[in-house]
């Protein structure tokens, strides 16, 4: 397997070391990390990484309790 070339957040500004990248291997798996914490990798599909990414947008995270 050939290495990940990740991308920064468009969201990211400068150097920082807290920004979300995202990759995506030879087989089309959607891999994320956060910078500063760059060992520990999110491997999913497309399909779910769009349907995270559509309810992030319409706001589905925003009052979670926890």
């Amino acid at each position: 397997m050939s290495p990940l070339r990740w991308r920064k957040s468009s969201f990211s500004t400068g150097d920082a070391a807290n920004c979300v990248e995202l990759a995506a291997d030879s087989v089309g798996t959607s891999h994320l990390r956060e910078s500063d914490d760059p060992e520990v990798v999110i491997s999913t599909t497309p399909a779910a990484l769009r349907a995270f990414l559509r309810a992030a947008k319409a706001g589905a995270f925003d009052r979670l309790e926890g």
